[in-house]
């Protein structure tokens, strides 16, 4: 997820810490579980991350199937700014970076990775941006939370977090790549 999927980002004030660290960390290693689980040794999986925070996550996700699996574990990026339905209605932003390895993704398992689930549209444009790259064996998604309030029929194969929210909450993740600390902070938005 990215900053325009969320309206409007919680101050510290206002915001409370429902994962923090330590639950980050451990509910990465039971997704990591789930998809070596699931894909059956995770030969042919490879791991893209949606920036920002996505990446970080595919990341840290690779890491930790590298030590379950023992072998290396293809991780990129995969920008979908120009796959999205709000490009209009919001400012112009710069590009993110596509990163996809070596191998490619044709014939393999994608799993994409991403921060926060909410209403499906970033990982709609994620399937479009993807669509373009290659053709894969199938994909999967990642989220470290889900909070619901989907848009669209798309759901995760791997939650770090179910977190019932309402539409007048905020779903902030920090990472410490990116933001200095681990948490996720559920806040609500200015002027409710």
């Amino acid at each position: 997820m990215d900053k325009h999927d969320t309206p409007a980002r919680p101050q510290a004030s206002d915001a409370r810490p429902v994962l923090e660290g330590p639950d980050i960390a451990r509910v990465l290693t039971r997704i990591a579980h789930e998809i070596v689980e699931r894909a059956k040794g995770a030969d042919d999986v490879v791991l893209l991350g949606i920036p920002t925070r996505g990446v970080f996550l595919a990341q840290r996700l690779a890491a930790k199937l590298e030590q379950i699996t023992d072998r290396k574990i293809p991780v990129g990026s995969l920008d979908i700014t120009m796959y999205r339905d709000d490009l209009r209605m919001h400012p112009p932003r710069a590009l993110a970076r596509t990163e996809i390895p070596g191998d490619g993704i044709d014939g393999r398992l994608v799993v994409l990775v991403d921060d926060v689930l909410f209403s499906g549209r970033t990982i709609r444009a994620a399937l479009d941006a993807l669509n373009d790259i290659g053709r894969p064996r199938a994909v999967q998604l990642a989220v470290l939370v889900d909070r619901g309030h989907r848009e669209l029929p798309i759901r995760a194969d791997y939650v770090g977090k179910n977190l019932p929210t309402s539409l007048r909450e905020t779903v902030k993740v920090q990472l410490a790549e990116e933001d200095g600390r681990d948490t996720v902070l559920l806040g609500v938005k200015a002027g409710q």
